[in-house]
């Protein structure tokens, strides 16, 4: 997800007397590659988005060896915390939370971001389980009414993790966080610019084992009577609003359109080999993909395609929703 501004002024939006209690709050997300931020209006499980913004710190840069956190990457990420902070505080939020995921709650030396985060914006950092981030996707997913009562089959693919959730009806059926994850891939995986047909074969291959050994046999006991058949795949997360850009060569975000977008598993895979093609200034240039993403996507799109095939799934869509906008609900 590149910059992006919804609206241009935080005036304050007047309810009558009869509408749901409407406030304003608003979420600060660290990442294993970028720090994003929401402010937003919500009522219930109505989420009406203001401002999102996302600045990429790529914490998890030399983090996978040792797990711990480099200085320059907790540093960048701190004061990326402190200017979102200072939007937020701009756009009149009446709640601030900063929560961390994958990256944050591996490392042995967490404590150092936390205090370096404390320091910049004066707010705790929440670093969340793989089971809440699990949950939140969900939630955040399913608010979209389309979305609700679909038997789903939810992927959250981040830098660090991806969250596999199975629901039904809006109802919760499975959620687990696994260690998959595009930078996580990159620090992994050695591969040349541009990469070659051997490099992205040896890469589907690792996906393919680490999915049939991790999340098939995880997933299986939990498929309902029909299995897989009728199940919605839908990818929140940058990969698949990428997908979508790169798709319809978006060179703005467009909710509605991303939201409308939908991917054969024949799509994904073109989309997959046409990027692991190209090298790395070439895919800078490319419309819809953010010149800094333009070195993990390659392995966000090639997760999603190796679920495909290993799950034998057809249709992929996207949702701009998700961990950020169940943040925002739980105030």
């Amino acid at each position: 997800m590149d910059d992006r501004e919804l609206n241009a002024e935080p005036a304050a939006t007047p309810q009558p007397s009869s509408a749901p209690v409407v406030t304003r709050r608003a979420v600060i997300d660290v990442g294993t590659n970028s720090v994003k931020l929401l402010v937003a209006e919500v009522a219930a499980r109505a989420v009406h988005p203001l401002l999102e913004e996302s600045e990429q710190t790529r914490l998890g840069r030399g983090f996978y060896p040792h797990h711990r956190l480099q200085a320059d990457a907790i540093e960048h990420t701190a004061q990326s915390c402190a200017a979102f902070a200072a939007k937020a505080r701009k756009w009149q939020a009446n709640s601030l939370r900063i929560i961390a995921t994958s990256a944050a709650r591996d490392a042995v030396n967490a404590a150092e971001l936390a205090v370096a985060v404390q320091h910049a914006t004066g707010l705790p950092l929440e670093i969340i389980s793989g089971q809440q981030e699990a949950d939140w996707v969900f939630q955040g997913v399913t608010c979209d009414p389309a979305l609700a009562a679909l038997p789903l089959l939810i992927l959250d693919v981040g830098g660090g993790s991806t969250e596999f959730i199975l629901g039904d009806g809006g109802r919760q059926i499975f959620s687990q966080s696994f260690p998959l994850g595009s930078v996580r891939l990159l620090e992994q995986v050695s591969i040349s610019d541009p990469p070659t047909a051997a490099e992205l074969a040896a890469c589907r291959e690792r996906l393919c084992q680490f999915l049939r050994l991790s999340v098939s046999p995880a997933l299986e006991p939990h498929w309902s009577n029909s299995g897989r058949a009728g199940l919605t795949l839908v990818g929140t997360g940058g990969a698949t609003t990428i997908l979508a850009r790169l798709h319809h060569q978006m060179r703005d975000f467009d909710r509605a359109r991303i939201e409308a977008a939908r991917f054969t598993r024949g799509e994904v895979r073109g989309h997959c080999e046409r990027l692991w093609s190209l090298p790395l200034a070439a895919r800078r240039e490319l419309p819809g993909l953010p010149p800094k993403r333009a070195d993990v996507i390659l392995f966000g799109v090639a997760i999603y395609e190796a679920v495909m095939e290993e799950l034998g799934l057809d249709e992929l869509r996207a949702s701009t929703r998700g961990l950020r906008y169940a943040a925002v609900m739980n105030g």
